[in-house]
């Protein structure tokens, strides 16, 4: 497996962003394709106002509750990632747009109960938060697949109604994760609080990065930071995300 150095991505403290309009009125009134276009020249200018490189940040459209259709539409736009919460509506799409030959990720809670059909049926898990969620992925991956990509959600801000590891438990699962057969640890995730202001958001996005880095140090070889969603991208991409989750600024308000 290829380390991937936290050192080649450079974080550069530089005043908030470029404010982007996107006014939610609007949406449909926009094309898939030109939607898609604003947000990828929005995640493109983050890039170079915080010194990454270019292409360095990942699009996973978040289609949870939005019909195939929207979804096909995007396809037809370029979007090839898209991430869903809900397993029995996320294994419908796949089968419905199998056709697509999309790469699916799971990024809702995770029970013991769905773990089957997560294993059978995505390219990544992103929110693994226990050891035996974990172990069952790993058993119920079937063998002519490659195997699961996998990342562990952090509580990051420690709220008691967010799912996810405490940071101080974070090392020792990533250390049994990585062992398992048919399972690949790529990186962390996490879903910060709410918060006004663009130094506020990066705070824990940069607890966040300095715990993937320290993973790394440790020998993990991490290359995934799974942060930022529609309100706080640009903060997320200053601290060193590769992968952003976006749902209202691709489809608008969820219906």
């Amino acid at each position: 497996m290829r380390r991937v150095s936290s050192r080649s991505v450079v974080y550069i403290r530089k005043a908030a962003p470029t404010v982007w309009p996107f006014v939610k009125d609007t949406f449909m009134d926009h094309a898939p394709a030109e939607r898609l276009q604003a947000l990828l020249a929005r995640i493109r200018a983050a890039e170079q106002q915080y010194g990454r490189t270019p292409g360095a940040v990942r699009l996973l459209a978040v289609s949870k509750t939005q019909p195939a259709s929207a979804i096909t539409a995007l396809a037809a736009a370029g979007q090839h990632c898209f991430g869903e919460n809900y397993l029995n509506e996320a294994l419908d799409k796949c089968a419905a747009l199998a056709h697509l030959d999309l790469e699916w990720h799971f990024i809702g809670p995770i029970q013991a109960n769905k773990t089957r059909g997560i294993a059978e049926h995505f390219a990544w898990a992103h929110s693994v938060d226990r050891l035996k969620i974990a172990e069952r992925l790993s058993a119920q991956r079937p063998a002519s697949l490659p195997p699961l990509n996998i990342c562990l959600q952090v509580n990051i801000d420690r709220e008691p109604t967010k799912h996810g590891l405490d940071a101080s438990e974070v090392a020792t699962v990533a250390r049994a994760v990585a062992t398992l057969p048919r399972l690949r640890l790529r990186g962390l995730m996490a879903i910060p609080a709410p918060a006004s202001g663009f130094a506020a958001q990066r705070a824990p996005l940069s607890r966040l990065r300095e715990l993937w880095q320290q993973l790394n140090h440790a020998g993990l070889a991490l290359d995934t930071l799974s942060m930022g969603m529609s309100d706080d991208l640009e903060a997320a991409i200053a601290e060193g995300s590769t992968l952003v989750r976006i749902g209202t600024a691709l489809f608008g308000p969820r219906p």
